[in-house]
């Protein structure tokens, strides 16, 4: 063994059923290791190469909103298995190991608080959630939210990330697509603005729907957003697509996002965007 090897330093790595607590985390993309302490400073961006890196709903919440300021809406509506559907394993016992990971009863959380002091009401999909997949309580969830914004006067943000609708709820799931389309409408009625985040990644039915019609579309920097992914979209026409395809770069570039905004900037922007839609004085 060479002698810069035997005398390098080595990161202690955390042992199997260690009591140690895990400080570290690796960057998906440059793999680099980042204190978490530095991660959760940095509103979860790898410091090293900006890579955003995936976020439950309580981190979103975290992330976005003036500390102490959420008070949970969500919660009381459960999913239930109306086709008893059942592939290789039954769509309950999905259900149940998806609700003990996330500890919430579906891939959704919503709630009211406040950015920089400007009152919003806010939705928040998780991915840790069956990949986020948009069935009945999802839309139930988002139809709800854009009801109590509208009854209290606050602009509504949805948070996606979501891999589509959840095809163990077939047809009931895909009529979640019209419900929440047209219960963000009595926002539009009211003149009250809805902004939409979309997050990596947003694809499928969610981006066919609520995700795409917002007054203003944001996106994270990188953010995989479509409806179909991209190889069975080169696999139908038979071309080679162009690099980037479906990343939130490429979309702003083409009009399909309104601002890519990093997510360590994302609380100003938000604020601001929604003081001027509101015609609102926004704390610095």
């Amino acid at each position: 063994m060479a002698l810069d090897r035997f005398f390098r330093r080595r990161r202690p790595q955390q042992q199997p059923g260690s009591d140690v607590p895990d400080l570290w985390t690796q960057c998906p993309a440059c793999k680099e290791g980042v204190y978490n302490r530095d991660l959760e400073a940095g509103a979860y961006v790898c410091p090293k190469c900006g890579h955003h890196i995936r976020l439950d709903a309580a981190q979103r919440v975290q992330v976005l909103l003036d500390e102490g300021s959420f008070n949970q809406l969500s919660g009381r509506v459960h999913p239930t298995d109306a086709l008893n559907f059942q592939d290789t394993e039954a769509y309950t016992d999905r259900l149940r190991r998806a609700q003990k990971k996330t500890g919430r009863p579906d891939a959704i959380l919503t709630g009211t608080g406040t950015i920089l002091d400007v009152p919003v009401t806010l939705a928040v999909m998780d991915f840790a959630f069956s990949g986020g997949s948009m069935g009945s309580v999802v839309g139930e969830e988002i139809a709800r939210a854009a009801e109590h914004a509208a009854a209290h006067g606050t602009p509504l943000i949805i948070v996606t990330a979501s891999g589509g609708a959840r095809m163990q709820e077939s047809a009931l799931s895909l009529m979640q697509m019209a419900k929440t389309t047209v219960a963000l409408e009595t926002l539009s009625e009211k003149g009250l603005p809805y902004v939409s985040v979309l997050t990596d990644p947003t694809t499928g039915g969610v981006t066919a729907s609520f995700a795409t019609i917002a007054d203003v579309i944001v996106a994270e920097p990188g953010a995989l957003i479509g409806f179909a992914g991209p190889r069975v979209i080169q696999q139908t026409i038979r071309q080679n697509l162009p690099e980037g395809f479906q990343r939130a770069e490429f979309l702003l570039e083409h009009g399909m996002v309104d601002a890519v905004v990093d997510r360590r900037e994302q609380r100003a922007y938000l604020a601001s965007l929604l003081g001027l839609l509101t015609s609102r004085e926004v704390n610095a």
